[in-house]
């Protein structure tokens, strides 16, 4: 008779989900913890009158590593969730008033770039393109899809030649600089630190890889990575497991050194055989899962925490210039910013991305009414500082509208308030964080060294999320519960206590290079 071990995962964001789904359809009875009322975790859905307002990530990149996840498990993900490949990956606006277009076709984005910055800016982009690709491929196999391997490990997977052109001791901000004389570039493609909460001034070379992930394509999902997690879910209940929702985990329970289940706020305990705590680590750390537990994992110092943001979800009207789904609106000044944001203060003069929500291969509203749109600025992750500024969500709205208007946008508001969510906001929905949204930032050239892996110095205790290796992004931590769950089924099996189930493609994915990009 095949034993199939309980599993208690604890939050239902994509790492703890995807750990959820490899773990029952190998067989193991999964049950899933999620103090709030639907699946998603940061990817989050809040109700203003009709509409469903995003209040969370909203680009969705390397779907591949999704593809494979469903195939694993015995799905098919574009039958599971309907999307749309965009062919504007995004507008980018300055305050000079230019503004440039990058595209999933890569001849188009030359060409606008050229346009944009002359034929050496052109030049600079396809070199970044080469160089970016390359630094993305000798780290994808060898390092993000593998169980946090130290530097001299990665060394000698990757190869010397590998490591030497990824450039860790080189920072971002630098590096751009042999790209794009022209700041505005630079201004753009440092960007992309921030999409894992990071300050391009400080964080490593290696970070352009981000940007090849995002030039590999990026898809629209209908319904919204709510609805991604919601097809998750589906496929979970359909392999045996469940999820538990408005049930919030007061503690991990340990019984002579190892996990023995976990007590919820409403007092029951739940026995299990292994835990996967897809939480901030810093929860661990602080204690707010248990005194038992408060050394499983290396405390992240508070410098090191990653960015927060203020987001206001709206639905209304936008007059101005055609939008297309992904827009952003720099600041004047980049450095300025980013030190305001180092010295724990909200930018004056912030960096503005607004997600047109409705949008999809149109710049324009064709649906009329009311469309749906989600504004984020970053912001210092001190939502559990009570010296921190209090953030009236009306100043937040304020600030974003100053932005807009700077660039002929104008909000015409809707019938239904917009909801702002501030770092405090973060903190309380993700405890133990500070309100930074992505973990530790990637500082310098071991930042993604020192990320915990799966594995807890607590026998049974396992971890996933944006906080673990190996980093944050909807892809990455995805990863990290498929990560999680093979350190946790290759525990189970070396004890001889399990026997899982025969499943097709093992436990690993295929790299997102080699598996059906466009």
């Amino acid at each position: 008779m095949r034993l199939s071990p309980p599993v208690a995962v604890i939050g239902a964001g994509f790492g703890g989900l995807a750990a959820a789904l490899r773990l029952a359809a190998k067989g193991c009875a999964v049950t899933v913890f999620e103090a709030m009322s639907e699946p998603g975790g940061k990817a989050r859905a809040e109700r203003s009158g009709p509409h469903a307002l995003e209040a969370g990530p909203t680009v969705f990149t390397l779907k591949p590593v999704f593809d494979a996840l469903f195939a694993e498990i015995g799905a098919n993900f574009d039958s599971a969730v309907k999307t749309t490949p965009l062919a504007c990956l995004a507008r980018h606006f300055w305050p000079d008033g230019s503004q440039l277009d990058l595209f999933a076709d890569h001849a188009r984005s030359v060409e606008a770039i050229a346009a944009f910055g002359g034929p050496k800016a052109a030049e600079g982009f396809r070199r970044f393109s080469v160089d970016s690709r390359a630094m993305f491929e000798a780290l994808d196999l060898s390092f993000m899809r593998r169980a946090k391997p130290g530097p001299m490990e990665l060394a000698r997977i990757a190869g010397l030649s590998a490591m030497l052109r990824i450039r860790p001791f080189t920072k971002l901000w630098d590096a751009l600089g042999d790209y794009f004389p022209d700041p505005r570039l630079r201004q753009l493609f440092g960007r992309y630190a921030t999409y894992c909460g990071s300050n391009p001034f400080l964080a490593p070379a290696t970070l352009m890889l981000i940007a090849h992930a995002e030039m590999e394509g990026v898809w629209a999902i209908e319904g919204g990575l709510p609805a991604l997690a919601k097809a998750m879910l589906r496929e979970l209940e359909r392999l045996g497991g469940t999820l538990r929702c408005n049930a919030r985990v007061a503690s991990i329970e340990t019984r002579q050194g190892r996990v023995s289940g976990v007590a919820l706020e409403s007092g029951e305990v739940f026995a299990a055989e292994a835990v996967i705590a897809n939480a901030d680590t810093e929860a661990l750390c602080l204690g707010l899962l248990g005194d038992a537990v408060r050394q499983a994992v290396p405390a992240r110092p508070r410098e090191m925490r990653s960015l927060s943001a203020i987001t206001v979800s709206f639905a209304g009207h936008i007059s101005g210039p055609g939008l297309p789904m992904h827009n952003v609106f720099f600041s004047r000044d980049y450095a300025r910013e980013f030190r305001q944001l180092a010295h724990g203060h909200v930018p004056d003069d912030p960096t503005l991305y607004l997600c047109a929500l409705d949008r999809r291969d149109s710049p324009m509203n064709r649906r009329g009414g009311e469309e749906r749109f989600l504004a984020l600025i970053n912001a210092p992750p001190r939502g559990d500082d009570p010296t921190f500024e209090t953030l009236e969500p009306s100043r937040c709205q304020a600030r974003i509208e100053t932005v807009l208007s700077r660039h002929g946008v104008r909000i015409l508001p809707g019938r239904h308030p917009p909801r702002t969510m501030t770092p405090r906001d973060f903190e309380a929905l993700f405890p133990g964080s500070g309100g930074g949204l992505y973990g530790r930032a990637t500082h310098g050239a071991m930042a993604s060294f020192q990320r915990p892996a799966a594995r807890t110095r607590i026998p049974g205790l396992y971890c996933a999320g944006g906080s673990v290796h190996p980093g944050a992004g909807v892809p990455m931590v995805t990863l990290s519960g498929s990560l999680a769950a093979e350190a946790l089924l290759t525990d189970l099996a070396s004890t001889s206590r399990f026997h899982p189930v025969a499943m097709p493609g093992g436990i690993s994915t295929p790299s997102a290079t080699m598996a059906g990009t466009r």
